[in-house]
């Protein structure tokens, strides 16, 4: 007489073993990812400073305006948002940097993307400024 094996000596059904994963493999972190991306961040800001610096000289757009030439208010807004959106680019910029190293996923390109971003919100409010000068 042939018997079935004992149910202790298989834990998990035969089925089941097609269903089963292997366990997924933690990402290592690249060396020249996490170099480069601190680098970049290093750099960042003395980018921001230097964007604030650029946006206190739009105050000087002031110079061309008379009497009643100018919206000062307008202006008001466009100095503003030039001196203090690089730093709240910058730290959006590190939140989602730390974020991504801590992951370990690749990053580098972030910093990048921070910099592009201050410029851009440099040229608006530097638009914004001028927008204030030309009104009439």
């Amino acid at each position: 007489m042939t018997s079935s094996p004992s149910p202790e000596s298989f834990p998990l059904p035969p089925q089941s073993f097609r269903t089963l994963r292997p366990e997924p493999r933690a990402r290592a972190a690249r060396p020249w990812d996490v170099a480069l991306t601190i680098v970049l961040l290093v750099l960042l800001p003395l980018l921001a400073l230097g964007a604030s610096y650029a946006g206190v000289l739009l105050a000087f757009a002031s110079d061309a305006c008379g009497a009643d030439r100018c919206d000062i208010a307008l202006m008001n807004l466009g100095f503003w948002a030039a001196v203090i959106s690089p730093w709240v680019v910058l730290v959006l910029g590190l939140v989602v940097t730390i974020v991504r190293l801590v992951r370990h996923r690749l990053a580098f390109w972030v910093p990048l993307v921070t910099i592009v971003m201050m410029a851009a919100a440099w040229f608006v409010a530097a638009a914004i400024v001028g927008a204030g000068v030309s009104a009439s």
